[in-house]
């Protein structure tokens, strides 16, 4: 009953009504797009390729559960909002490296809207590049039934106009939807999925007891584990995500004439996971995509061959190498983000101080402290939230795992999930309605 109220309130309000609408329209139109080829692909080979365990299978693989199915379909949308998200990462890390894109960032709206205009240059250059390697991979397999500058002109020109429109729906999104366009898109595309993982599951369950079939038999005792295995990551998800710490501010009383400002109390909360998903896309790049490269040049360089064949996705030093970039990579995004000294210095500006550490250099060396405990604990969560997919099938089995669904997926999905609910929320508590808890109000777990 609870859920029932809490939906009705969603649609009474007109302008949370129509955010919602306007955002499921717009994911109606981009999942359309997701099923309109581009001409020329042989598609049942691609889907070969992909089910097979080569190094471009899994690397296709693994960018198809982002695109939500369009990159094994070879569709006009097979590179989805990725070039787009690599963009705003790049730019994202220049606006704290380089100093001309470090002061359009502090100038506003402006600097921000240069910002977005260069970010969709260098998604258009980057849709370039990624198609034109997608369409030579393709030809390197025998999947083109025309191959030639011909066909890779068409390709080329049909996947980077299909991401410039997928860009453009997620700006809408963000504009007048619900939630941020570009994760709405990702988050669609994963959960399109879920039906199909669950059909797949019964139907290699069902092969296992009868015996026959092309399909790899598993039991259902290990199919119902494997969901169960998800379930409990997705709840360790949610547990982690909510997790910060709150560090107490206390401002000091000044009297001005005859007011008297400050005095008050506030805290600041620091994430258990600060730099979200960016570190294992980052680290996901550097060992997937070199390794796609080895194993398809494998052919003519026997180097790269045995390279590419020690660094299996299920193998020990595969996992040890992700896991060590992943935690270099959090503590360096971190550093990005967060700057200690800059913080101690606005707080004792404002005149804030911490109870019991001294303002100034003594508060920055706090805040490092904590951000250092706290980025251990959340990029070892996000290195095992990575491997765990490869250890799943290193224990089941690559031929008996029926669907890939790895922790950074399921981190999207429950990261986009809680962000349009927190959205919501606020518009319902805005109008006076109860939320979706009882308590009124998605709260954070924090301890001081």
């Amino acid at each position: 009953m609870m859920l029932l109220r809490t939906l009705r309130n969603i649609f009474s309000i007109s302008d949370l009504r129509k955010k919602l609408f306007f955002t499921l329209g717009v994911l109606v139109v981009y999942r359309i797009g997701v099923h309109i080829p581009v001409i020329g692909v042989d598609t049942v080979g691609l889907a070969e390729i992909i089910k097979q365990a080569t190094n471009l299978g899994k690397l296709l693989g693994y960018l198809d559960v982002f695109s939500g199915g369009a990159l094994a379909q070879s569709t006009v949308f097979a590179l989805g909002i990725s070039p787009y998200i690599t963009a705003s990462i790049m730019m994202q890390i220049l606006g704290f490296t380089v100093p001309y894109f470090e002061q359009l960032a502090k100038e506003g709206d402006y600097g921000r809207k240069i910002i977005n205009q260069y970010t969709r240059y260098l998604a258009f250059g980057l849709s370039l590049v990624y198609s034109f390697m997608y369409a030579i991979a393709l030809e390197s397999q025998g999947l083109v039934l025309n191959p030639g500058w011909g066909f890779r002109f068409m390709f080329v020109l049909s996947l980077t106009v299909g991401c410039m429109i997928v860009m453009w729906l997620g700006e809408q999104v963000s504009l007048f939807g619900i939630g941020n366009g570009s994760s709405m898109i990702i988050f669609a595309g994963i959960v399109a999925r879920f039906p199909g993982y669950v059909l797949r599951t019964i139907e290699y369950a069902q092969s296992g007891i009868l015996y026959q079939g092309s399909l790899p038999g598993m039991n259902w005792f290990i199919a119902a584990a494997i969901w169960l295995t998800l379930i409990a990551i997705t709840i360790c998800i949610i547990f982690l995500e909510k997790g910060e710490r709150k560090i107490p501010v206390q401002y000091a009383r000044r009297i001005i004439g005859n007011r008297v400002f400050g005095g008050q109390s506030s805290y600041i909360p620091f994430k258990i996971n600060s730099a979200g998903v960016m570190p294992v896309i980052l680290a996901g790049s550097i060992m997937n995509v070199p390794i796609a490269v080895f194993g398809m040049l494998s052919e003519k360089f026997a180097i790269l061959g045995i390279i590419s064949k020690n660094l299996g996705q299920t193998g020990l030093i595969y996992n040890v190498i992700q896991f060590v970039l992943i935690v270099a990579f959090y503590f360096f995004y971190t550093a990005l983000i967060f700057n200690p000294i800059e913080l101690a210095d606005g707080i004792k500006k404002n005149g804030g101080f911490i109870p019991g550490i001294r303002p100034g250099k003594k508060t920055a060396e706090f805040f490092d402290n904590i951000l250092t405990r706290l980025g251990l604990v959340g990029s070892i969560y996000l290195a095992i939230l990575a491997a765990l997919p490869n250890i799943m099938i290193a224990v089941v089995g690559a031929q008996k795992m029926p669907f890939l669904l790895g922790g950074t997926a399921l981190l999207i999905v429950v990261g986009v999930a809680l962000e349009t609910a927190s959205q919501m929320e606020a518009y319902l508590i805005e109008h006076n309605y109860e939320g979706f808890l009882a308590s009124g109000r998605l709260k954070a777990r924090g301890a001081r």
